[in-house]
């Protein structure tokens, strides 16, 4: 009996929300005096043998350019395969966007229950019980899988990975691999931004910058502290940045360290995105704004007289 962490890959690299899921994976595995074993699909470039560190025996590779880019349903089908060739009991993936595409495909394939968005690892005292949130962040709810088989998605950024010294076994996985359906004809990437579904720091900006010519205090900020950039809505709406920026309800959700809210008022559907911040620093001059009830740190005050001072001092805290 084994439990399958499916590791998410990009550009050949291992997304680091299947790092966490893999040590989630490792420690449901400890749990249950099972084996933690990974599945990579397509062409990797990192050394696979260092992710035991992260508590995983063995590693099944199925190597193929056509796996390059996620299809749900030919992934859906590998992923099956491989689950049933090992005797897997639960199955891991992160919560990100290919985990929300192939796990419930998963689900109906397998007959296995599914918790999307878990935050902490299962209670197996009385049963096998997951927690996660509802309500965009509200609520907790404890669900409970009684299917032999279980598959378990986890929030980025909500379990702490635990490192050892330990090494993986690789091996190639024979599997069937059915004719991709998705042609990826075109891809645009955003060269030299830390993305944001992966980084640790994010700093946001709203309408109470009033245009995009002030958006440097911003991306500063952000390229001090090697933060990705992000907005909310009405940003995003207006033109003053991109849509990949937009967090929130309608946009990306995340959930960062530390995720600094300047000129954002904090409307629900923009708390609803980024509620899930370990730690959240507002700056807004109104004082009645929404976000100062979640914020951890509030700096009532212009965004233009505190930034050019935050950005200074973070400066200098640097050159120290």
């Amino acid at each position: 009996m084994s439990i399958l962490i499916f590791l998410d890959q990009a550009d050949g690299h291992i997304k680091k929300s299947s790092l966490e899921a893999a040590g989630y994976g490792a420690a449901i595995a400890k749990q249950t005096g099972t084996v933690a074993e990974a599945l990579v699909l397509g062409n990797v470039q990192d050394d696979l043998t260092t992710l035991g560190k992260y508590g995983i025996a063995k590693i099944h590779t199925v190597k193929n350019e056509a796996l390059n880019n996620v299809d749900a349903q030919v992934f859906t089908q590998i992923i099956a395969e491989a689950a049933i060739a090992i005797g897997a009991t639960v199955i891991v993936f992160s919560n990100n966007f290919n985990g929300k595409a192939i796990a419930p495909r998963l689900s109906v394939r397998l007959k296995a229950g599914l918790v999307s968005g878990a935050i902490a690892l299962p209670d197996t005292s009385n049963g096998f019980t997951v927690k996660k949130n509802v309500f965009s962040g509200k609520a907790f709810a404890n669900v409970s899988i009684n299917t032999p088989l279980k598959i378990i998605s986890l929030n980025p950024n909500s379990f702490t990975v635990a490192i050892t010294e330990a090494t993986a076994e690789v091996a190639a996985f024979a599997a069937t691999i059915a004719p991709v359906k998705i042609q990826v004809t075109a891809t645009n990437k955003v060269i030299g931004e830390v993305p944001l579904s992966e980084a640790e720091i994010v700093v946001s900006g709203g309408r109470g910058l009033k245009g995009p010519e002030n958006w440097g205090l911003v991306t500063d900020l952000a390229k001090l502290l090697g933060a990705a950039t992000a907005c909310s809505r009405p940003v995003a709406d207006i033109n003053w940045r991109p849509h990949h920026e937009h967090v929130g309800q309608t946009g990306l959700a995340i959930a960062p360290n530390l995720y600094f809210a300047i000129g954002i008022s904090g409307a629900i559907q923009h708390l609803a995105g980024v509620n899930r911040s370990k730690t959240i620093v507002v700056i807004n001059k109104d004082p009645e704004a929404p976000f100062f009830k979640v914020a951890d740190y509030g700096i009532v005050g212009d965004a233009f007289e505190v930034m050019p001072k935050v950005i200074e001092a973070v400066k200098q805290m640097k050159h120290q």
